[in-house]
């Protein structure tokens, strides 16, 4: 297949301040098997060196192309930005983070499997997350699944296999016709679209790394979504918007009922490690979201069993405590 064949990439990289990993997210895009992909990186009012990469690099590579904001614009704004620069002759789209990289074969063996199969809205695959592969759930070889199938498998059994904007291919089409494609406000908008899409499409896999994710100290946004724990607020999310579109209320209400306890668990423990105002302010925002808002008797229930639970069993209290002292040194020291 020529290069003319070869249906067009559109590789977006949306960037505030990325100058310590951006030349090395460049790299990985302009070092693709894959040949025909156009490389726009919106740069979002950066004032670090993140503007002079970024043209240094256009000024060597033709495929690559800068735009600049006229304003500042939040993480989820800013990715439902780059994609209306998506050029209309465009089949697919690839969003790389600049924290993130791409091996060399990402976009290639992603477009075979989307040409494979037309109905398929998005394409995802292993993922190396700081050393860790991820999102490895799917048996070999399941490299098409039926969107409602998917999804049932993530609200049921806490299969996920989505990976992050940095590890999907996502139809151009899909993506105008949902605009805008993420929800302002919720970090986990990439989910919550796919979620929505995948009512429609179906959802193709390839068994193999084909992208990393930087961890930890070396990514902002990992870093805040960590100390917060997002992922558990996420979850009931989740099952309260997409649980009546893909599950029956007797498999949705005792998933959403274990999930809520688990994070009332969470917050009950987060009053005594005296979490700080950030914090809150972030969990009063996401359930307020919900339209229910946190529900504090529950969380002094829980706080109450916590405490019962500390003073009739030292010995593991302290050995808890321990292991996330551990846990939190070898994270800041990765």
């Amino acid at each position: 297949m020529t290069n003319a064949d070869k249906p067009l990439v559109s590789v977006m990289t949306p960037v505030y301040n990325g100058e310590k990993f951006l030349a090395e997210c460049i790299e990985s895009v302009l070092a693709q098997t894959y040949s025909n992909f156009e490389y726009t990186i919106v740069n979002n009012c950066s004032t670090d060196r993140t503007l002079e990469i970024m043209e240094s690099y256009a000024n060597k590579d033709k495929r690559v192309r800068i735009h600049n904001n006229s304003v500042f614009l939040g993480v989820v704004d800013n990715h439902n930005n780059a994609f209306t620069l998506i050029p209309d002759r465009a089949k697919y789209c690839k969003v790389v983070g600049a924290d993130d990289g791409l091996f060399p074969n990402c976009i290639e063996e992603l477009v075979k499997v989307a040409e494979e199969y037309p109905t398929v809205g998005m394409v995802t695959s292993y993922v190396l997350d700081g050393s860790h592969v991820g999102f490895d759930r799917l048996p070999y070889p399941s490299t098409f699944l039926k969107g409602r199938d998917i999804c049932r498998m993530r609200l049921l059994n806490g299969v996920k296999v989505f990976g992050g904007p940095s590890n999907s291919l996502i139809r151009s089409s899909v993506l105008k016709e949902r605009q805008p494609f993420y929800k302002v406000g919720n970090y986990h908008g990439d989910t919550e679209a796919y979620l929505d899409l995948l009512q429609e499409y179906d959802f193709g896999f390839v068994h193999q790394v084909l992208s990393y994710n930087r961890r930890g100290k070396d990514s902002r946004t990992t870093a805040f979504l960590r100390k917060v724990n997002s992922y558990l607020v996420a979850d009931i999310e989740e099952l309260t918007r997409f649980g009546p579109i893909y599950l029956t209320a007797e498999e949705r209400d005792p998933r959403l009922r274990q999930a809520t306890k688990e994070y009332y668990k969470f917050l009950a423990q987060s009053v005594l490690e005296q979490r700080d105002k950030e914090f809150w302010n972030y969990h009063r925002e996401r359930m307020r979201n919900l339209g229910v808002g946190i529900d504090y008797f529950k969380v002094g229930r829980f706080l109450f069993y916590r405490i019962i639970d500390i003073i009739l069993n030292p010995k593991r209290t302290t050995e808890g405590v321990l292991r996330r002292i551990f846990k939190q040194s070898s994270e800041s020291n990765s």
